[in-house]
């Protein structure tokens, strides 16, 4: 189990690397305006985790063979992969992803809630200057 758990956080985490290295870039060439560019990037980290959430919704329904979870685990552990029958993997998988992608929706949903509070006080602070 804790196999499957370091491959779906592998995933996980390669693929909130990829939406970080986009989202600081829009943040990046918004920063003329501060305000506009925490607003902007609490926007997108929101939708992030939205698509995790919905990855979490999904990920007990899809055949877990076809994933890039399975594939991480069939290069890492070959030997347990195997042992594994359709059903059994589909069930383990499911519920490892699902925890995980949930867990991952949690702490990005916590970066969407700072940026926007980054926006918050940029944007007040220029209404009190």
């Amino acid at each position: 189990m804790d196999a499957i758990e370091a491959a779906a956080d592998f995933c996980i985490r390669r693929a909130l690397a990829f939406a970080a290295l986009a989202i600081m870039t829009v943040m990046l060439a918004l920063s003329f305006d501060m305000a506009l560019s925490f607003r902007s990037g609490g926007d997108l980290v929101a939708l992030c985790a939205l698509a995790l959430l919905v990855a979490a919704w999904r990920a007990a329904d899809q055949d877990p063979r076809d994933s890039e979870t399975w594939w991480v685990l069939t290069d890492w552990r070959p030997d347990f992969a195997r042992s594994l029958s359709r059903k059994e993997a589909q069930k383990l998988l499911g519920r490892a992803l699902r925890r995980r992608l949930l867990w991952h929706a949690e702490r990005v949903g916590l970066v969407a809630v700072t940026l926007w509070g980054l926006f918050g006080l940029v944007y007040l602070s220029r209404l009190a200057a």
